[in-house]
């Protein structure tokens, strides 16, 4: 199952040609495509993306299909200078950047407070065969509520996430959802901006979505044989 905004659906479907079918669902509609993945419009931001992937894990299970995979794809921003714009991001640790509490020592992530967690980790070897497959980095992709758009906090996420590669605002939600259901998460961001002061006019989203449809194109066959092992 992929996961990804409405553009970003777009994309992915091209990868996977073939007439979608719609599946409503409370608060989500599952497009099913012929010969790929079902494909999830999850909303922005990770409380709405765990909600609708929740709900479309749940209806699977309850129909006797469940998934054996859910991939969080869209696009996001870069790190400079390691992830680019129009570059391709597969996450080997997914995290939640601002899930926490400030101190006055600094930010605490929420499980330095005793509960929860703020990482998920795709399986490592899917991971880095997707990136192999694809031309993409690895790295971790920080999820976060509010995207940043000053060089402070840009400075303050890779200080505390030096192996942040991208930021995005769905893909802890979505993990949350799969783990709780025990289903492997992989996040894929394609880089339409970079991490920093917010400039509208240095966006490249369209070459964002074309590089994640090429991506996704090289990924299918890697998919579909985690799938069916």
């Amino acid at each position: 199952m992929a996961t990804a905004v409405p553009a970003e659906r777009d994309a992915v479907a091209e990868a996977f040609p073939g007439p979608p079918r719609e599946r409503e669902l409370p608060g989500a509609v599952v497009h099913r495509v012929a010969g790929g993945p079902d494909l999830l419009a999850a909303g922005v931001g990770p409380a709405l993306a765990a909600a609708s992937t929740a709900a479309a894990l749940t209806a699977a299970a309850l129909d006797g299909r469940p998934y054996g995979l859910v991939v969080c794809a869209g696009i996001g921003g870069g790190f400079a200078p390691h992830a680019p714009l129009g570059s391709l991001v597969v996450a080997d640790a997914i995290t939640a950047a601002d899930l926490g509490a400030e101190t006055a020592e600094g930010f605490l992530p929420v499980t330095e407070l005793g509960f929860g967690t703020v990482t998920h980790r795709p399986p490592a070897s899917l991971a880095e065969a997707a990136a192999a497959a694809s031309g993409a980095r690895t790295g971790t992709v920080l999820t976060v509520s509010t995207v940043t758009g000053t060089a402070a906090r840009a400075d303050a996420l890779r200080a505390r996430h030096p192996r942040a590669l991208a930021e995005g605002m769905e893909g802890f939600g979505v993990a949350e959802a799969a783990a709780a259901q025990g289903v492997p998460v992989l996040e894929v961001r394609a880089v339409s901006n970079p991490v920093g002061p917010r400039d509208r006019a240095a966006w490249r989203i369209g070459d964002a979505l074309a590089a994640l449809t090429e991506g996704f194109g090289k990924l299918a066959p890697v998919l579909e044989s985690w799938n069916t092992a």
